[in-house]
């Protein structure tokens, strides 16, 4: 695993209201082999594991913060 990237506190706060109000959500992202994925699932929690912090969506995905690329349009923001 690389070094994780610690993401904006303001982002890593919408990320957790997104879950709280259990919308679907638009989400970009860069799998590990590079490949850019996009979904629209609901996120079901943000965790901290492992010295990094993920997201989960609804089908069982997991997803490290600094891998985002944008959720609902908003580009992630990074501290």
């Amino acid at each position: 695993m690389h070094d994780y990237c610690l993401v904006d506190c303001d982002f890593h706060h919408r990320l957790e209201a997104l879950a709280t109000l259990r919308q679907t959500c638009r989400i970009s992202y860069c799998t590990v082999t590079g490949e850019i994925v996009e979904v629209q699932e609901r996120i079901v929690d943000v965790y901290a594991a492992n010295r990094a912090d993920f997201l989960k969506l609804k089908d069982g995905t997991e997803i490290r913060l600094d891998r985002l690329i944008s959720v609902n349009g908003n580009p992630t923001r990074f501290a």
